[in-house]
């Protein structure tokens, strides 16, 4: 739901939760005195210097340093950005997490279709689990059944048989009183134009119910059971089902451990349920479509390292090079990716059966690091004893170099380059940057279409290989290529410095509608709701939104003033912008505030008395 959660809610839900609990979940605690300890899970020890107060309601290392509330431990343990965090914790104590402007008649609309969208997917999922049951589902147990699947795990993952007749589900959910266009409009009937006529989308297959992360189904994957095609059907784009961010699988991954270390991707729904029939739960699978970055970065929230297992053939290799494409900007240090390619003519469902579950671990852990991938990939069909072999070799391997963020990885792999190649480190640290320099002047031309310039992206036909500006996150052009706007600047100042929101006007009527405003409106916002002080913190707040790539942007950039310096300059950017303000005309002004009104800001009554006047006032003129 849009809107805020309220920070009274966020105190009574601290208050009510037990961080021993929370805790002691994931983490083997012991009573200590008043307190618990345990080893630190942020850090490797070996004599516990991890405490948990009962009293206090907080955790510290004394080793590392670590510490917070049970909010905080579920952000930095569990990866969860905070609003999936404050959900969870809610959700231990059975309540709903409220949001302020959840009176606004459209947010309290769009909330109302999406609870009704997943009740009725949740309807239909119980509707096909019942049919496998039936008579009418024997074909699909049968098949199930040849495929080693117990009923344990057709249980776990909600399997169920989507009947061969064209209207069951259309009849069952309308006897419910469920309206045809709410099934079309989520992807569970097929609507005609020529004809008028709707009908079940999936019939006579083998039902994989989707689920987020809360475990409420959100969409289906349809299997047939002989020759026909597709062999998959999954459902279309929802209000609440998006392809290039949901992942099969992951869960019930969720599910099966709280200490997940790694997932291993896979390319369909019976390659992660026939693993989990041999024990091994940490599979997921993509929707139709290849690894995006939306997959990345949730998995990545989650666990350090992620396997890409593929097929041996052509296509496999193919599909290997795409998501080395995608994983290379996300490999900032402390994450890891490998790459196993099974035998050809394979897949996961049938190598695990013919070499059981041990011989598949062993196969995840000796899987291709990335380094080693990008490496064969780059020298294929080049003979490296040639000095141009050895150019072109280099050439697309700093190309690649030029996506991975900096850190310790991108330096190891650039020392790995300079002995593969027989150049100097130092001369291809210089090429490296003549890159950067490069793909920085093209986003200054404006050689970037709107939406690459999104993701800092070179447009691939005036690069051979596109690639991000060197350790940035997604940003916009506007931001690497030129200074500031003043409503920018107070954006960075209040990013590095959360407290200073306290000097800032009750009211906003001194901001400006430009491109940097609604972000720093929201950013005001929650400062001043959540009290928050750290940087980390409001970052993650807004991890994987779009807000949440501006700010990452804006934290990249440096403030270059003395701490002691940072008040004043907001101070003084704020009344700058008060006086702009004050020599707007009275038409400015008047489509000023009632932009403001139009956006949710409540008018004080000095501006309303204002907005009243200027509305006498243009009345005169005309």
């Amino acid at each position: 739901m849009a809107g805020q959660i309220p920070q009274r809610f966020i105190d009574d839900l601290l208050g009510r939760v037990d961080v021993v609990e929370v805790v002691g979940e994931r983490v083997q605690l012991k009573k200590a005195g008043r307190n618990y300890s345990g080893l630190c899970p942020f850090h490797q020890e070996k004599t516990p210097s991890f405490t948990v107060s009962a009293d206090k309601q907080f955790y510290h290392c004394f080793g590392c340093g670590a510490n917070g509330n049970a909010l905080r431990f579920l952000m930095e343990y569990d990866k969860l950005p905070f609003p999936e965090a404050v959900e969870q914790l809610a959700g231990r104590l059975g309540i709903e997490v409220p949001r302020e402007g959840a009176d606004d008649p459209r947010a309290q609309q769009r909330e109302k279709k999406r609870k009704e969208g997943v009740n009725l997917l949740e309807l239909a999922a119980s509707f096909y689990r019942e049919r496998l049951k039936m008579q009418e589902g024997q074909s699909a147990q049968r098949y199930l059944s040849g495929r080693g699947l117990s009923d344990d795990v057709i249980k776990t993952y909600g399997i169920g048989y989507a009947p061969a007749v064209w209207e069951a589900l259309k009849q069952h959910l309308s006897e419910r009183g469920i309206g045809e266009p709410v099934q079309v409009e989520y992807g569970l009937l097929i609507h005609r134009e020529d004809t008028g006529r709707t009908y079940d989308r999936f019939r006579d297959r083998v039902m994989f119910p989707i689920r987020d992360l809360r475990g409420r189904t959100i969409a289906f994957g349809g299997r047939v059971m002989g020759d026909d095609q597709p062999k998959y059907l999954n459902s279309p784009e929802t209000p609440v089902f998006h392809k290039g961010r949901e992942l099969y699988g992951l869960y019930e991954a969720r599910q099966a451990s709280s200490k997940l270390e790694q997932l291993v991707m896979v390319e369909g729904y019976m390659d992660v349920v026939a693993l989990a029939q041999y024990g091994i739960h940490n599979a997921v699978a993509t929707l139709g479509t290849a690894t995006t970055e939306d997959h990345l970065t949730r998995l990545f929230r989650l666990v350090s390292r992620v396997v890409f297992c593929f097929d041996g053939d052509r296509a496999g290799r193919q599909a290997a090079s795409r998501a080395l494409e995608t994983a290379l900007p996300q490999m900032i240090d402390g994450r890891e990716a490998r790459f196993l390619f099974l035998p050809e003519g394979d897949d996961p469902d049938t190598l695990v059966r013919r070499e059981g579950t041990k011989a598949f671990q062993d196969r995840v852990t000796c899987a291709m690091p990335l380094s080693e991938f990008l490496f064969e990939q780059a020298a294929q069909g080049r003979d490296l004893k040639t000095v141009e072999g050895r150019e072109r070799f280099a050439s697309q391997v700093l190309e690649a170099l030029n996506k991975v963020p900096e850190g310790m990885l991108k330096s190891l792999l650039l020392e790995s380059l300079a002995q593969r190649s027989g150049l100097a480190q130092e001369q291809l640290k210089v090429l490296l940057e003549k890159r950067a320099q490069s793909s920085q002047r093209a986003l200054s031309r404006g050689d970037v279409s709107h939406g690459q310039a999104e993701q800092g992206e070179v447009d691939p036909a005036s690069s051979a290989m596109s690639g991000a500006v060197l350790a940035a996150p997604a940003q916009t052009s506007r931001s690497r290529s030129r200074a500031l706007s003043p409503v920018g600047r107070i954006v960075q100042l209040l990013l590095h410095e959360p407290n200073l929101v306290a000097t800032l006007p009750e009211q906003m009527e001194w901001l400006p509608e430009d491109d940097d405003a609604p972000l720093c409106r929201e950013l005001i916002e929650l400062l001043k709701a959540g009290r928050y002080r750290s940087p980390q913190v409001v970052l993650a707040h807004f991890q994987g939104s779009q807000q949440g790539q501006a700010l990452a942007a804006f934290a990249k950039r440096e403030l270059l003033i003395p701490k002691a310096d940072r008040e004043a300059e907001l101070k003084g950017l704020v009344e700058h912008l008060q006086y702009v303000q004050r020599q707007r005309s009275p038409q400015e002004e008047y489509t000023a505030l009632l932009a403001q009104e139009r956006a949710g800001q409540k008018l004080d009554k000095e501006q309303r008395q204002r907005l009243a006047s200027l509305v006498m006032e243009l009345a005169q003129r005309q």
